[in-house]
């Protein structure tokens, strides 16, 4: 925080844009999906980015299943990263539409990490909001999924919704409540307290899971990999406003945790992101790949992180024209 009137606000927009899982349920999103319906409005598409999650997919995509027989939720659409796992056939048979994310908007080359799975899905997906889950959660269900559409049905004013939860931190057979979001923790909280203060009562700004209107999101530029958590909220909030952005309590999530030394990289891209939107003088010039080193008994091993960004996709559509920007998308 840099003042108190920044501390001001920030719990002014707690207190009117903090949202709970539980608070729509089933019938109650039913419900409001009907008025949105009557409204004009468009409907919902969620998206599952995935990379070698067999484990997770299915079992996620079950739970999804009576938010679309309830008419909740249009389409259910797996951006698959050419998984050797059998992640696409297993997303296939629980009723996922599976689609290869280096298929989508192939002019652009093949796609370098989540972030660009994420920004091409927006041509393969219809939907007026559209949600973006993880598929490695472990303890998964369509809470996660209800948390995050409830404003956005609900609130006209409401455009960008994050999820926020406890991060348990499981190593071996030891758990460790909220000891997860290490990243989070060690990198994006300061940086945003640092730099974008008005974004400091959001719990979990690099959380996976969040969703947003359609006519925002193609506002935006993707980074290509780890760094588009942190990026789409510092970009919406610029476009759109604070009283636009609202967070969810989704409860508590597991997911698989990455060894320390590959966090590197990921605190290396969300750093990235980060400084190129307050300090993009410097960063403007930044090659779309950037070495990360790393000591070792040797010498040094060079690791390459992706930090490029897609355009908006608007810009896209723009320049190229709208069946070309649009390739993928069921009507």
């Amino acid at each position: 925080m840099t003042s108190i009137s920044t501390q001001k606000q920030v719990e002014r927009w707690l207190a009117r844009r903090s949202y709970r899982s539980e608070d729509y349920p089933l019938r109650r999103l039913a419900e409001l999906r009907r008025a949105s319906d009557a409204a004009g409005r468009g409907g919902v598409s969620v998206v599952l980015p995935a990379r070698e999650v067999a484990a997770t997919i299915g079992s996620i995509l079950d739970s999804l299943a009576a938010l679309r027989e309830a008419g909740v939720v249009d389409e259910l659409v797996v951006v698959d990263a050419a998984s050797a796992d059998g992640t696409a056939a297993i997303a296939a048979e629980h009723g996922g539409r599976v689609v290869q994310e280096s298929e989508l908007l192939s002019a652009h080359g093949p796609a370098r990490g989540k972030g660009d799975a994420l920004w091409r899905s927006l041509v393969a997906t219809a939907g007026e909001v559209v949600v973006f889950v993880d598929a490695d959660t472990e303890n998964f269900d369509d809470r996660f999924v209800r948390g995050l559409i409830g404003p956005l049905l609900e609130e006209s004013a409401v455009a960008f919704v994050k999820g926020a939860f406890r991060r348990p931190f499981k190593l071996g057979e030891t758990t460790v409540p909220d000891a997860g979001g290490r990243v989070t923790e060690l990198v994006a909280r300061p940086l945003l307290n640092l730099h974008v203060p008005e974004l400091a009562g959001f719990r979990q700004p690099l959380a996976g899971e969040f969703a947003a209107r359609r006519a925002l999101l193609e506002q935006l530029p993707f980074p290509v990999g780890y760094g588009v958590e942190i990026a789409t909220l510092i970009d919406a909030y610029r476009v759109a406003g604070l009283d636009a952005l609202a967070q969810v309590d989704l409860g508590e999530r597991q997911n698989r945790h990455q060894p320390l030394r590959a966090l590197s990289a990921m605190a290396f891209a969300v750093l990235i992101a980060a400084e190129r939107r307050v300090r993009a003088d410097s960063l403007a010039a930044l090659p779309d790949a950037r070495p990360i080193a790393f000591p070792t008994a040797d010498g040094v091993e060079l690791r390459t992180v992706a930090v490029e960004e897609r355009p908006p996709l608007a810009q896209v559509r723009a320049a190229s024209g709208p069946e070309a920007a649009g390739e993928g998308r069921r009507s």
